[in-house]
């Protein structure tokens, strides 16, 4: 059996898209095509150059061309915002486009595969479609003000009830999708609180290991197997989603920028992996377009209590952040500066 999947994402995201493709390639155990809607020529043509095994690419004015809803959507919505409206139509899109697609599943473009994808469609079985939760720890039940469920990974089967919830949503994100809590609304996020009251056919993703991330990571228990791939709970970490992740530079990285308890072991085997595949993309982009840096380097000054990664031939030029800060080495090049956020 093939599997679908779909993703879209910029210049600013290609080399977090990058290297999500390549890890999804290198653990799914089934032939499989990864659509990628390109939303700026910039990420298209170094794609294209890429040769990436395995993708399609998809021109956002194909997903956007004769849409009257969706263009006059445009109009009235941030950029992030308009993203977050493509979402339902993007899927919606390509599976009218590919009649072969039996099922479809969408990732976001700051998801990174530790294992293969397979327990994620034992669980949709022969549902129609699959959601997974937040799975906020109780000190950040908080955020459950912007939606119970996250729209990070979503299965669509191709039957009338997964079609159903399509079309709902891109009804619902086309009138309204933006970055603020309004009248039982977030974004593309809430409206899928209701899903299961709402529709027939939705499931909801249990496995721990799928939908693992900065705001849930810190409750739960880890372990290595003989191998040293990293448990959670006992089971097989499949996914992580790299949510507020963000490059300062180059050589300076801010795993979680919005302050959430990091597990130093989830440093060490989640984000400092991720890191070293995001600098691989780097090169490899890089070799195509000199220079490339979108996506790299943040305005702004290091916080005080934000942990950061960086290269250990720079640690003397943050000496004034450091008094007190535990460092953690992770190999002969790069070091973590945990701060007060690395439990």
């Amino acid at each position: 059996m093939k599997h679908y999947y779909c993703t879209y994402f910029d210049k600013t995201y290609l080399i977090r898209g990058i290297a999500q493709i390549t890890s999804l390639t290198t653990h799914e155990s089934h032939d499989c095509v990864i659509f990628v809607v390109c939303l700026d020529e910039i990420t298209r043509v170094i794609l294209t150059r890429m040769g990436l095994r395995n993708v399609v690419l998809i021109p956002l004015h194909l997903i956007e061309q004769n849409d009257e809803p969706l263009l006059a959507a445009k109009l009235n919505r941030s950029l992030v915002e308009f993203y977050w409206t493509l979402t339902p139509t993007i899927i919606l899109r390509i599976m009218e486009r590919y009649p072969e697609i039996d099922l479809l599943t969408y990732l976001d473009a700051d998801l990174f595969f530790f294992s293969a994808p397979d327990p994620i469609f034992n669980e949709l079985a022969d549902g129609s479609v699959l959601i997974h939760e937040h799975r906020f720890p109780p000190s950040l039940e908080q955020l459950a003000i912007h939606g119970k469920y996250n729209v990070g990974l979503l299965c669509f089967r191709r039957d009338e009830h997964a079609l159903t919830v399509l079309r709902w949503w891109r009804d619902r994100c086309n009138e309204w999708c933006y970055s603020r809590v309004e009248d039982g609304k977030y974004g593309d996020q809430l409206y899928l609180n209701d899903w299961t009251e709402r529709f027939e056919g939705v499931r909801v993703l249990k496995h721990v290991g799928a939908g693992l991330a900065p705001w849930n990571q810190i409750q739960y228990h880890y372990t290595y197997t003989n191998d040293g791939s990293l448990l959670v709970e006992g089971q097989q970490v499949v996914f992580y989603h790299f949510h507020s992740f963000d490059f300062f530079s180059p050589d300076v990285i801010v795993p979680a920028k919005y302050g959430y308890a990091i597990s130093r072991i989830v440093i060490k085997s989640c984000y400092f992996p991720y890191l070293l595949h995001l600098l691989t993309a780097v090169r490899l982009t890089q070799t195509i377009l000199p220079g490339f840096d979108f996506g790299l380097r943040t305005n702004g000054i290091l916080q005080d209590g934000i942990a950061f990664l960086i290269r250990r031939e720079h640690l003397h030029l943050v000496d004034h952040l450091l008094s007190g800060t535990e460092i953690i080495t992770l190999d002969d090049k790069w070091a973590c500066c945990c701060a007060s956020q690395i439990c």
